[in-house]
């Protein structure tokens, strides 16, 4: 079933498998322009995902996030500790998932990497901003919706993001659905406030049509476009973290977003790159994209600055969303010009 706005409508189809085109680069190129997307089945090496996967729950599990005593591969989370990205408390754990020199390297693996610089025509680049999704079980409010990437790495359209599940993921954990040729317009959708990921989504019409997904295997991994429309499933399971990898990659010729050179959501919880690297045994990949780009874009707000402004409006009615929204503003950046604003409008609805 489709995920769309918080109700589920009708019904997915199944991902074009590409594995048969690995050896053909211009074949992998052709449908990746016409479908925006490309499925491998067991492109990575399963047991280095397993091995992650550990180094990832054994931080989750020192964290306080993992019911005590259940087996640490199962990701059996702790219903009183759910929290999200956008939450006062998430980075005390994801920080320190951020710090693994094993969760940094995975981007760099050999099967990915030169797939994407086939895709590319040329040498595909990693971006320094890897990101780790840590999604509890029974939380699909927020839930990642419909959405381009561009709006948020921004940088050049030819960017590609590989998701990849660090374990089985089957559509009930809350996998990602893609709907194939939304990028052909060249162009970014309206995007408007939504929790979950990015809290940013797009609506309406925009959304109906096919969409694809399937139950996913450790090994294998989703490549897409950045203005191909996608977004997560719910995870409805009673008790499993869903564990996922998204990596951004680009053609080392083109231009890079400026805030794809920081750590993953830096803007509203910072960590700076000698914390992430200080336990690391090797420097190899220790700031390996300094002076790697011609070209640095710097950040266009207007796509954030539109969401919040849109989630200031609907809190004045007194959307649930909007208002959960606007706290979290306040406790992560209390003094800045949105938790300013955010605070008169709770204020007025005497919530503050």
């Amino acid at each position: 079933l489709i995920y769309v706005g918080g109700s589920m409508t009708g019904q997915f189809s199944e991902f074009m498998v590409s594995n048969d085109a690995l050896d053909d680069p211009s074949e992998l190129r052709s449908r990746m322009d016409d479908l925006g997307y490309l499925f491998f089945r067991k492109l990575q090496d399963p047991d280095k995902l397993l091995d992650l996967r550990k180094d990832i729950l054994s931080t989750i599990q020192a964290g306080g996030w993992l019911v005590p005593g259940s087996n640490l591969i199962d990701g059996i989370a702790d219903p009183s500790k759910r929290c999200t990205e956008g939450d006062s408390e998430y980075p005390a754990v994801y920080h320190e998932v951020y710090k693994l020199e094993s969760f940094h390297s995975a981007a760099h693996w050999a099967p990915v990497v030169d797939t994407m610089s086939k895709i590319v025509n040329g040498s595909a680049v990693p971006h320094p901003s890897k990101i780790a999704r840590l999604w509890f079980p029974q939380f699909t409010d927020h839930t990642t919706p419909a959405h381009q990437d561009f709006v948020h790495f921004q940088g050049d359209f030819d960017t590609y993001t590989c998701w990849t599940p660090v374990g089985d993921c089957p559509r009930e954990l809350g996998g990602l659905a893609i709907k194939p040729r939304t990028h052909k317009s060249r162009s970014v959708y309206d995007h408007h406030f939504s929790l979950g990921a990015g809290s940013l989504t797009v609506e309406g019409d925009d959304l109906e049509g096919d969409w694809l997904t399937t139950d996913y295997e450790i090994g294998d991994c989703l490549m897409f476009h950045s203005l191909t429309l996608h977004q997560a499933l719910p995870n409805i399971t009673e008790d499993r973290l869903r564990i996922s990898l998204d990596n951004r990659y680009q053609s080392l010729e083109s231009p890079i977003g400026e805030f794809q050179l920081v750590p993953h959501m830096s803007q509203i919880h910072p960590l700076p790159w000698d914390e992430v690297y200080a336990n690391w045994e090797s420097t190899e990949l220790q700031y390996y994209w300094l002076n790697m780009f011609d070209e640095i874009i710097p950040r266009d707000n207007s796509y954030a600055d539109k969401g919040f402004t849109e989630a200031l409006s609907l809190a004045t009615t007194g959307d649930d969303k909007a208002i959960l929204k606007l706290r979290r503003t306040i406790t992560n950046n209390p003094y800045s010009d949105d938790a300013n604003a955010a605070s008169a409008v709770l204020k007025d609805l005497d919530l503050l």
